[in-house]
């Protein structure tokens, strides 16, 4: 936890200390809560890892069920209604604006349901990634997009469904 708190305070520039970070990120403590419930789930202890999730939820806003897959460095900002399914897999260094859901499209057990996120991967505020999806190494999801598809590593997905922005044409937007 120390290494994702360090960072964050890399990788925001409103964080001024690592304590601030540390102490007041809600984002970071949802991950630490998160790393326990996973631990009991993957143990079969399923009860006491729903109340630690439960817990988790109501004191920092974050819903993140004990059975996703978190890699290391994961950067929740802000973090508000962030909700991440069982079966979603972030891999190492994502970042996820606050308002972002990671949710499936169709029940099911016993098969991924959820986005993949790979690593590097930059989700906007209130982006909506729904299905089995994966979301390419060092990709960008706009704010507000609602992600059906598969975005390829690198590309940038804007809108409500999610389309590629064409790199020359992004140029001029930043």
């Amino acid at each position: 936890m120390l290494q994702t708190a360090r960072s964050i305070l890399k990788r925001d520039p409103a964080a001024h200390s690592l304590w601030e970070v540390v102490l007041t990120y809600p984002g970071l403590h949802a991950l630490f809560w998160y790393r326990i419930a996973h631990w009991l789930s993957k143990h079969h202890h399923y009860l006491l890892a729903g109340l630690v999730s439960r817990h988790a939820a109501n004191t920092t806003g974050i819903s993140i069920a004990p059975a996703a897959q978190i890699g290391h460095r994961v950067f929740i900002d802000h973090g508000i209604g962030v909700v991440i399914g069982a079966t979603a897999v972030i891999e190492d260094d994502v970042t996820i604006l606050h308002g972002v859901t990671l949710g499936s499209r169709y029940p099911g057990q016993n098969q991924r349901r959820h986005p993949w996120i790979k690593r590097g991967a930059f989700i906007g505020a209130h982006a909506q990634l729904l299905g089995a999806i994966t979301v390419g190494e060092f990709s960008k999801v706009g704010a507000g997009a609602v992600v059906l598809d598969n975005v390829a590593a690198e590309a940038t997905v804007v809108g409500a469904p999610a389309r590629i922005v064409p790199k020359q044409k992004l140029a001029k937007i930043i």
